[in-house]
């Protein structure tokens, strides 16, 4: 990762020239990866950034493993999830990759009962929540679940 930076850097502020923005750049953990399938054109997802105490990230952590993917996996047209992790600030972000958007529309309601009771569960602020169309899904990340 920090071999390629020299090489992705002028990549990175071309894209960012191209979309009328700046870059920022941010170093974060897998802690958590879980496919039950690998996604198809048309998926979407829902990422939900939120923050914990910094001494509570591996807590949340096993919280996120035991209690909180479980649920996801048995909403209709789940694909994948994903928790990344900056245990310095104890922010981190949940993605959960759908078939297609439709599913996740349908989905909608119980993903963020979920989301809701999770967080309070854990102890957990939120910061975002976005649904996206799934671009790119090409992570080579052995499954971390």
């Amino acid at each position: 990762m920090r071999a390629s930076g020299e090489w992705v850097t002028p990549i990175r502020d071309r894209a960012a020239e191209m979309f009328g923005g700046t870059a920022d750049v941010d170093q974060w953990e897998i802690a958590s990866m879980h496919r039950d399938h690998r996604s198809a054109d048309g998926a979407g997802v829902r990422a939900t950034w939120v923050r914990v105490p910094p001494d509570q990230v591996d807590q949340g952590i096993e919280y996120y493993k035991s209690s909180v993917l479980p649920r996801l996996e048995d909403l209709d047209g789940f694909c994948s999830a994903s928790l990344l992790i900056d245990r310095a600030s104890g922010r981190g972000v949940s993605s959960v990759t759908f078939d297609s958007l439709d599913a996740m529309e349908r989905n909608r309601d119980q993903a963020t009962a979920i989301k809701n009771a999770s967080m309070q569960e854990a102890g957990a602020g939120e910061l975002d929540d976005s649904e996206f169309e799934l671009v790119l899904a090409h992570l080579r990340v052995p499954e971390l679940a």
